[in-house]
């Protein structure tokens, strides 16, 4: 048995109808299915979400405040009054900051951007920076993706003469800052989609200043909507199905330098920018100005773009480094810290980079399936400032907003957060968090949840039903690219890539061939018995090589429902296949002597020489590791029975086989006997290598016959010569004990030693209660 990661949640629609829209629209079943569960059931649903139409965009003069803010940009323009785009420093933010910029200068607006230093000034507008705006002549200061919690620098802006337009989409707290405008579509009663990316907010203000649909920035909106994570749907899908094409088709220097250093040739995905573009704009503002990364995407020259995205593909390595050795770090504070009943994960140390800590939490949350906080305390402000990443099922935002006092900044959403506190509250917010999170969450909450949406079989594969698939492109939050679920026995599975940190299975199904592959799961190999019939979850992708392209499965999740079988009967190495059990759950059997000392394996230890079974009662065994051949079946029925493990290792290692020393005919022992009484006498040491040669029997045959005539009382050995007795008394061979064993042992072996392993494990689960597994709202993992 292997239980899931995650919990898989089945979310199966019922079938299509006859006649229904769906029905028309010459899509597989599966794709219909698929539709349905995303709520469009209609035909102009599906052309609507199919073929994404710019002309289903809402009008920008539904916002609250925007005509307003852009009455004050034109004046500002007219008046020849030096306008500030304050931005943010991750890839939203940058993305942002380059469209706003962009609209203003080809308004020919006396314009320019900034964007605070992660580590001097944090996240959003400060005191300083607008004080020096203010020293520099800068009398409007537009906000984007940032600005809707900078209420003293918004009284600060009014102070100054300074009006302060601010765009954003972050969370809205109980009160508004008191702006000349604030363009927010949670702020906008009007405004039916409230969940735009800050980028998407800017470019909505940019084409109420421009007049017009500026599609030439649209490979700029991709960017941010797709990094910062928003629902993938209504307006956010239709900006990124068309920012993907025009990302694609992009002749913006910046853009191509960006492309060539992420070696993306061709089409541009929603994962090449959550994996490649958006990883690399991030890694500037992590560690350093962000500025590079708005030069980048604004500049006109080629060389400068070369020049600009060679240095951010640097950073990034940098980047990737300090990642992980932060995390390795912090994850050994877990370890040292943690007393085993944490909700929530908090760890802080000083000199630990800030603008990598939300990273870290990720690789937190994902490691230990809690709410993760990470902090870097500055010992000369007495402050602790770091980032926060959470589980589904506990909102960061609402819980941190309960005990907002103990934070001097705060903000965020459900999911990620950022903060500044006190060094000295940081115990006083693992406290107060992880009471709210015991009292909040239960057991279920802790695990991942997958929505699975659909059960396939082999027999529906083929590279025709992926690319279909794929017409539901852009995936991402609100638009999950779709899971699948497959339950089939295994051909073949290993370890692969330079760290043997990957996996790879071949599942095999009457004549249907199937590859997964589970990047980071190389650990489970160890986990899986070959033969064993597989239960897993992935996404469907086309995987091309030497011009030949078939279905894969990306895996997301595994789990084997049934007990386990590993085979290592005769093997002088099987100790070296279980360096991964853990002495907790594991138990080292032996039904004959042994010494436990020469041990192998971290493991518990058992004899059946020396112990009664009783004592194993009530102790969870999850591997249990079978040393030798039992010296009788119901010793082996016993011990399954009452550990019912969920791995057993067949590791008898026998020495002396009597299987292959057949025991010898009934024909075979009146045979000796006679020749015994012919010949009056037999010579051991003589007459027994010239008995083997002439029958072509081994001696340790003839000794066995010797053996058991001399238990019957058939035959006496005086000076190692075997004489006859004189009227011996008439007894079946079944009557010798030496017999006997010799008849149970070979069927033991023949039983537990010499059958195959299909063979083995059906005889071992007629001995066990089956683990029955159930389709529905599960929990499978490890």
């Amino acid at each position: 048995m292997l239980q899931s990661q995650s919990n898989w949640k089945f979310t199966y629609k019922e079938a299509i109808g006859e006649g229904s829209d769906l029905e028309q629209q010459s899509l597989s079943s599966l794709t219909e299915r698929l539709l349905m569960q995303r709520g469009i059931t209609s035909s102009e649903e599906v052309e609507k979400f199919l073929h994404p139409s710019l002309d289903n965009l809402i009008d920008p003069s539904h916002l609250h405040d925007i005509d307003k803010a852009a009455e004050r940009v034109h004046l500002a323009i007219e008046r020849g009054e030096k306008i500030l785009v304050f931005g943010d420093y991750d890839a939203d933010g940058v993305s942002s900051t380059s469209v706003l910029m962009e609209a203003l200068r080809e308004l020919h607006a006396m314009c320019d951007f900034y964007i605070p230093n992660r580590f001097t000034e944090g996240y959003g507008p400060n005191e300083k920076a607008f004080r020096e705006a203010h020293q520099s002549g800068y009398q409007l200061i537009i906000t984007v993706d940032n600005g809707i919690a900078a209420f003293e620098e918004a009284d600060l802006a009014k102070e100054l003469g300074i009006d302060l337009i601010i765009t954003d989409h972050h969370e809205v707290q109980e009160k508004l800052p008191n702006a000349f405008a604030i363009i927010h579509p949670k702020c906008s009663d009007n405004y039916a989609f409230k969940e735009l990316a800050g980028v998407g907010v800017a470019f909505k203000f940019a084409e109420r200043l421009l007049g017009y649909f500026p599609n030439h920035l649209l490979d700029l909106v991709v960017i941010g909507t797709i990094a910062d994570l928003v629902p993938l749907v209504s307006e956010n899908r239709i900006l990124a199905y068309h920012g993907l094409k025009a990302l694609t088709n992009s002749k913006r220097p910046g853009v191509q330098a960006l492309k060539k250093i992420c070696k993306i040739d061709g089409k541009v995905t929603e994962e090449d920018i959550g994996f490649l573009i958006g990883p690399r704009l991030n890694a500037v503002g992590r560690l350093q100005d962000a500025d590079p990364a708005v030069d980048l995407l604004l500049t006109d020259d080629p060389d400068e773009a070369e020049e600009l995205a060679s240095f951010i593909q640097e950073l990034n390595q940098e980047r990737q480094k300090i990642v992980s050795d932060i995390t390795k770090e912090a994850e050994q504070l877990v370890k040292d810290e943690s007393e085993g009943n944490e909700c929530v994960i908090v760890v802080a140390k000083e000199g630990w980079n800030e603008g990598v800590l939300g990273i870290v939490a990720s690789k937190l949350v994902r490691t230990y399936q809690k709410p993760a906080i990470v902090l870097s305390i500055n010992e000369e402000k007495g402050h602790a400032k770091g980032s926060a990443r959470s589980i589904d099922a506990f909102d960061l935002f609402s819980n941190c907003m309960q005990i907002k006092d103990t934070f001097i900044h705060f903000g965020g959403h459900a999911q990620a957060a950022g903060m500044t506190l006190a060094k000295e509250n940081v115990t006083v917010l693992r406290q107060k968090l992880n009471q709210m999170a015991s009292d909040s969450l239960t057991d279920a909450d802790y695990k991942q949840s997958l929505l699975v949406d659909a059960t396939i079989k082999h027999e529906e594969l083929d590279v025709n039903l992926v690319k279909e698939i794929e017409k539901l492109a852009p995936f991402g939050m609100g638009n999950p690219k779709p899971l699948f679920h497959i339950q089939s026995p295994m051909k073949e599975i290993r370890q692969i890539g330079s760290q043997q940190n990957h996996l790879k299975i071949m599942f095999h199904e009457d004549q249907h061939v199937l590859d997964g592959i589970g990047f980071g799961m190389g650990d489970v190999y160890p986990f899986i018995a070959p033969h064993s019939i597989i239960d897993a979850v992935g996404e469907l992708q086309v995987n091309e090589w030497n011009g030949m392209k078939k279905v894969q499965l990306l895996l997301k999740d595994l789990a084997v429902s049934e007990w386990q079988l590993f085979d290592y009967r005769g093997s002088k190495r099987w100790h070296n296949q279980l360096s991964h059990t853990s002495y907790d759950t594991t138990l080292a059997v032996s039904f004959q002597a042994y010494d436990q000392h020469n041990l192998p394996v971290e493991s518990n230890y058992f004899s059946f020489v020396d112990r009664n079974i009783k004592e194993l009662n009530g102790l969870t065994i999850k591997e249990l590791i079978l040393l030798d051949l039992p010296t009788t079946l119901e010793q082996l029925d016993d011990m399954l029975q009452v550990t019912k493990p969920e791995r057993i290792y067949a590791c008898y290692q026998v020495n002396d086989s009597q299987f292959f020393s057949s025991v010898p005919n009934r024909e075979d022992f009146k045979w000796f006997y006679a020749m015994l009484i012919k010949r009056k006498q037999f010579d051991l040491k003589k007459d027994t290598p010239k008995l083997a040669n002439h029958k072509g029997w081994k001696p340790e045959k003839i000794k066995f016959i010797i053996d058991v005539f001399s238990e019957l009382d058939f035959v006496r050995i005086e000076n190692n010569t075997i004489l006859p007795n004189a009227n011996p008394s008439k007894k079946d061979l079944t009557e010798s004990t030496t017999y006997q064993h010799k008849l149970h042992q070979s069927d033991i072996e023949a039983k537990l030693y010499y059958t195959n392993y299909h063979e083995l494990k059906s005889w071992m689960s007629r001995n066990m209660d089956e683990v029955s597994s159930v389709k529905e709202e599960v929990s499978y993992g490890l």
